[in-house]
């Protein structure tokens, strides 16, 4: 995979051309993207692994901004990895208590439809949670 185009890029990282230019623009990549003799961008198979990494982080709930740092330190090179491990260390705690709280908003979505489950078997179903009108209401 070498000499890629933006549309090839796109394609495989499942990011649109918009946002592939954004990420360049916002200096999210850890090299400048050359440009093909008529302009185009040259992006290489290392890009794209790295954009694929970026998807992951960004899906996660990584800020823009925090992305941004660690590119930085990526591209700066050896010698800064605690740096880069604290970030990442931060981002898993964030995401672990993300994870946390949906599976405590699961646990109350499936006593739901347990519940539902046994009154629609039992055909009691009728006015669960119904809107009823209140006294003054016409």
């Amino acid at each position: 995979m070498s000499g890629l185009s933006i549309g090839q890029v796109s394609e495989a990282t499942g990011l649109s051309v918009h946002a592939l230019r954004f990420f360049e623009h916002e200096g999210l990549f850890l090299r400048p993207i050359p440009r093909s003799s008529g302009g185009q961008r040259v992006y290489e198979a290392a890009d794209v692994e790295w954009l694929l990494l970026c998807n992951r982080l960004r899906e996660s709930g990584m800020s823009i901004a925090t992305l941004t740092r660690f590119a930085e330190l990526v591209r700066s090179g050896p010698g800064n990895e605690p740096e880069r491990l604290a970030l990442l260390r931060e981002h898993e705690r964030t995401v672990h208590a993300k994870i946390a709280d949906l599976r405590n908003c699961l646990e109350i979505i499936h006593s739901k439809v347990v519940t539902y489950e046994e009154h629609i078997r039992e055909g009691t179903a009728t006015g669960l949670w119904s809107p009823t009108p209140s006294a003054g209401d016409g």
